[in-house]
Parts: structure tokens; sequence; C-alpha cells
């Protein structure tokens, strides 16, 4: 991906901290290709079969927040508007739906945000002299979209249109916990969330227009005991959701093929769980070891060259993931992290049970120097395992394995120099890969089903002049 930007960051008010930023950007983008183009050498890795495809993007946000403290309580509240501009564009089946002038699609927002939230924590005691910290608060969050729309393209100009809406949409959260400390070696925190969801949709299919609500609770729930020898247990629940986006849950009509399709919920329900222990009992290490597990009701999907949202198989995973950080001196530190997770859906289907993309184990890991003095850099290591593609994991991606590097050197309190090295042994592996079909010029009129992967960044060194302002 090519791309220009611009970043305009802000400033503090002083007592009331406040921030102004600014992104605006414009890309030429190779998006995902066949791995039967590369094969055949029709194009190399980095190649692209539309040359069109990209987008721009402009967002601006105004920010502040106050906190106010009197003896054992205090009182924070935030706020903040962002407006934001879309315009992507994308060809991923290439000819399949239209041989004629090929399938790009343009996806276009313009989106107004507003929000805000508002809390307060108080200590005391609870039943007798049990110390507890409670808290209280609300969150609002109101969007206007105007317009969202879907569009038919050939280099970036528009054919048609599939669909285009405005939605309105309010998101109204309130939430309390007090965490409470039994004795020295035990305490709990008991919480829960009431979320509210309010949407309204007017499309140009009368059909998808509609307006819906939803409210649902969350409680949570955790527990520690220790520590002892520097080491502590925890175990925690909780229920939460996935919220869905507001046109799914008016749309019944799909605007591609238009036939009739079921509205998906507004929220879906998570349920997750954990158990582990953390601990400082190396001198300079810490470390933290957790057994976890989460279940989805649906494993909601956005479909964005149809804009519309499919609802998924109930799906369970089930994960270890082992943490640490480690400061070997007082300028050097180290840290590795470990995840294995396996992933099913929950019912019985004869596509089988494995989720498209989801990864078995992810290790990242580094050491740095820290910039206590004029030089400073670090060396990584990220790693993803093998993805099935479909539900049967007949067809897989590659595990991915990059090496990356930053050193610099400190020219003042206000100004460094860095160079930044990706990829550093050029490794040929993919960010992500995805398994359909699509149709290349000459190829079959239903397409072939193949791999289609976005390689990472060949071996790039990116040098950069930093400057900090007070």
């Amino acid at each position: 991906m090519a791309a220009s930007q611009l970043l305009l960051h802000g400033y503090d008010t002083g007592h009331t901290p406040g921030r102004l930023a600014g992104y605006w950007a414009d890309w030429d983008s190779t998006d995902q290709v066949p791995q039967r183009a590369i094969d055949s050498r029709l194009i190399s890795r980095f190649g692209n079969l539309d040359a069109s495809d990209g987008g721009k993007a402009g967002r601006q946000s105004v920010s502040a927040e106050c906190q106010h403290s009197s003896g054992v309580s205090s009182l924070r509240a935030s706020g903040y508007v962002l407006r934001n501009a879309l315009n992507l564009f994308s060809n991923f089946t290439y000819f399949l739906d239209d041989p004629d002038n090929g399938d790009q699609f343009e996806q276009a927002e313009r989106r107004t945000t507003t929000g805000g939230r508002l809390t307060y924590r108080r200590l005391g005691h609870v039943l007798g002299n049990h110390h507890a910290e409670s808290a209280v608060g609300i969150q609002v969050r109101r969007d206007w979209l105007s317009p969202v729309g879907l569009y038919r393209t050939v280099n970036r100009a528009r054919l048609s249109t599939t669909r285009e809406d405005e939605v309105g949409q309010t998101m109204i959260g309130t939430y309390a916990q007090s965490e409470i400390e039994w004795t020295r070696y035990f305490r709990s925190t008991l919480g829960g969330r009431a979320d509210f969801y309010q949407f309204d949709v007017t499309s140009d299919q009368p059909l998808n227009s509609g307006s819906g609500s939803k409210a649902l609770f969350s409680p949570k729930l955790s527990s520690v005991l220790g520590p002892w020898a520097g080491t502590e247990f925890y175990v925690n629940f909780g229920t939460g959701f996935h919220s869905n986006d507001a046109r799914g849950a008016i749309t019944h009509i799909d605007p591609c093929t238009g036939e009739s399709v079921e509205p998906v919920t507004p929220f879906v329900r998570g349920t997750d769980g954990e158990i582990g222990l953390r601990t400082v009992r190396v001198k300079g290490l810490q470390s933290t070891l957790t057994a976890w597990y989460l279940d989805l009701d649906s494993e909601l999907l956005f479909v964005g060259d149809a804009e519309t949202t499919e609802p998924g198989r109930p799906s369970r995973r089930l994960g270890i993931e082992w943490t640490n950080y480690w400061r070997l001196k007082p300028w050097l530190t180290a840290d590795g992290d470990v995840a294995f997770t396996r992933a099913r859906f929950r019912d019985a289907d004869p596509a089988g049970d494995f989720i498209p993309g989801a990864l078995d184990r992810v290790i990242s890991a580094g050491v740095t120097v820290e910039p206590t003095s004029r030089v400073f850099g670090s060396v990584r290591l990220r790693h993803f395992g093998p993805r099935p593609l479909i539900e049967d994991a007949s067809v897989e991606s590659k595990a991915t394995t990059l090496w990356n590097g930053e050193g610099g050197i400190r020219l003042s309190g206000m100004a460094r120099v860095v160079c930044e090295l990706y990829n550093i042994f050029d490794a040929e592996v993919s960010d992500i890969d995805y398994y359909y079909a699509s149709r290349l010029q000459g190829e079959a009129a239903d397409g072939i089903d193949d791999i289609h992967t976005h390689p990472a960044l060949p071996r790039t060194i990116r040098l950069s002049l930093q400057l900090s302002f007070k």
C-alpha cells in the first residue's frame, strides 16, 4: 500500500486537559490477490489486479476531561466530538459478478460522533471494617451517519448505487462495581453493566428502513487470593456483548441480490471466564499465566461488498496465555507473550466446526534498550500460527513469522532520530489470507476457489526525525 498522510495532534489546556487531533490520508492499495495470479506470474507478490483500489480518509476530533477530588471521593468527567469521512475502493472478486466493468465497489461514510463519560468513585468500609472502593458511572454515545453507502464503481467512478442509508444510533451504558478487601489475602470485585442501544435507519430501499432498540444487563465477578511469596491467584467471570451494525438489525432485503433476509440481533451475548496467577517472585520478573474461555451466541460477519451482516454459528474459544516482563538491567528489558487457542463452532454442521481465520497460537517477544541515554533500540519477534480458512480446515494459511527492529539517537530533549527496520530477514509470508471464489479475465464464468493473500511488507527501512513539544 502506498500512502500519503498528514497528522496533527493537540494540546493540554492546563487544569482541564483538552486535545485537538486531526488526520488526513489517501492511499493506493494492493488489497488481497489470488495465489494463482502470483504462481502464474501474472503479477508479483506485491502486484495488483486493479490499480485504482485504495481510498481517502479524514478524521478530526476534540476532547476534554476534568476531575475533582474531595477526601475519599472523586468525580471524573470526559467528553468528545468526532467527525469522520471515508471513501474506500476495493475489488476482491475482479470479474466474477460483472464481466464487463469488473467488481470494484466503494464504501463511503460521513459520520459525526459525540459522547462522554461520568464516573464517581468513593473509598469506604462495608460490613464492619472491610475496606472497599466503589464506583458508579454512565457512558453515552450518539452517532449520525449521513450518508453511509455502497456503490458499484470503475476506476473510482460510480456506476450505480447498491444501497445508501442515513443512520442514527445511541448507546447508553450505566455501570457499578465495588472492590472489597475481605482479609489480607482475599479480595473480590462485584459489578454490573446495563446497556441500551437505540437506532433509526432511513434507507433508499423502504423495506430496509426502520427503528429499534435493545437492552442488556451484564454481570461481572472477580476474586483474588494472595499474595503469598509475591504470588497471587485470581478468578474472573462475566458476560458482555458484541453490538451489531444497525443496518443489519433492520435489513429485510439483500441490497445485492434482492432476496429476503432475516434481520440479525442488535446485541450478541458473550460469556467468558478466566483463572490464573500473577507473580513477582523472581527478582525483576513479572509473570502471568492464564487459562480462559469465551462463548459467543453468534459469530457475526459484516460483508463489506454487500453492506449486510450475516449471522453466524455459536462458537467457543479456549486458551492459555503466558505473559512475561523482565527487567534485566536498569537500561535493558525483555518481554515475551505466548498464547494458544482452540476455536470451534458449538453446533453440529456437516461443513465442519473450525472457525475460519481463528489463530491457534500467537507469540510476541522482544528485547529493548531503554531510552535512558542517547542511544536506544529494540528487536521484536511476531509469530502467528497457521489458520483454517474454511470450516473443515482442509484449506489453511501458512504460519507467519516476522522480525522487526528499531534503533535511534536522542539529539536533545525535544528531538530524536529513529531508524525502523521491518521484516529483517525478508520473509515471504502473509499478513492475512482468505479463501473464496474470484474470476480473472478469461476464466470460467463461475470463478475459481482460491487463497487470496495480502503479503507482509518486504524488508523495509524507515528513517524519521521525531520532534516533541511541551
